[in-house]
């Protein structure tokens, strides 16, 4: 299978759109890489910690997509220069900068990791 780096992945996170909402946290990504399929989510990882799939979604356009919804069946499509919202409920940042991390299994590649350091505005 071929492999995509991890630098080449961390082009997808928007810098500077790690922020604290209400609801939890939350960053934008803005796929510039190419269309894929994720058909399986790996749990978003904040400081090395696991956060539950079921607390984690997609927001596209107004349409929400909960990371534990997404399977080879119902795969995620990140289409190419489209913001995507990525919120965690229940997850607030302190002050600082945090190491977020992200997993997705694409069809071709396998799994696929990238993770990015910023620090939290808002909240």
């Amino acid at each position: 299978m071929v492999s995509v780096p991890k630098f080449i992945l961390r082009r997808l996170y928007v810098k500077g759109s790690l922020t604290n909402t209400e609801e939890g946290m939350e960053f934008q990504l803005m796929n510039k890489l190419g269309s894929g399929y994720a058909r399986r989510l790996l749990p978003l990882t904040v400081d090395g910690e696991d956060v539950s799939p079921e607390r984690c979604e997609f927001n596209v356009d107004g349409a929400v997509v909960s990371f534990d919804s997404v399977t080879k069946e119902n795969p995620f499509t990140m289409a190419l220069n489209k913001a995507t919202t990525v919120r965690a409920r229940g997850v607030t940042l302190t002050d600082g900068p945090h190491n977020i991390g992200m997993g997705f299994e694409v069809a071709g590649l396998g799994v696929l990791k990238f993770d990015f350091t910023d620090t939290a505005t808002g909240g």
